[in-house]
């Protein structure tokens, strides 16, 4: 093999070497990119989660004080826990949040409320001040119990979770 061939295979192989460090080096930037966007996503989930937990223990209390009706607490904690631990809708005392969610979700709110007919919400405020009588003790144990209960050693729910637990409590 003469010396010119014997250099030219050394400058490929040289060329190789460097196109092959080159994507590596751009594989592990677009790597520690990925990593950073997740750890970024990771901590803005925390810090959703702990939010939520905080407005849970909020509502609680306003509940246990009887700051807020039974029933609008109720609905916003059934909602929270979705999202921060859906599990504890099926166990007790934490039944009754997805109870009540239930017994009113056919109530209008916010503007269809104020498009009603007035004899109509009459009727349906009736029912809803039945319901928080009906279930006020059992709705008073469950805030207690929710603002006691460590929500942040609870595990988040997985895909899918929310829409499984509601479906077998129906």
């Amino acid at each position: 093999m003469s010396v010119v061939m014997q250099w030219v295979l050394i400058a490929l192989g040289l060329a190789a070497s460097a196109g092959l460090l080159w994507y590596i080096l751009s594989q592990m930037k677009q790597h520690r990119a990925v990593q950073r966007s997740r750890e970024k996503t990771r901590a803005l989930q925390q810090q959703r989660r702990e939010s939520m937990i905080e407005s849970i223990q909020l509502l609680a209390m306003t509940a246990e004080q009887e700051q807020v009706e039974y029933s609008e607490a109720c609905i916003r904690i059934k909602g929270l826990l979705d999202h921060v631990a859906p599990q504890l809708l099926s166990q007790e005392p934490y039944t009754v949040f997805q109870l009540m969610y239930e017994k009113t979700e056919h109530m209008p709110t916010h503007q269809a409320r104020k498009q009603a007919d007035q004899a109509l919400i009459r009727q349906l405020d009736e029912e809803r001040f039945a319901l928080e009588k009906e279930h006020g003790a059992a709705i008073h144990r469950a805030a207690v119990a929710i603002r006691q209960h460590d929500l942040a050693a609870e595990p988040g729910p997985t895909y899918g979770e929310a829409s499984r637990v509601k479906s077998t409590l129906s």
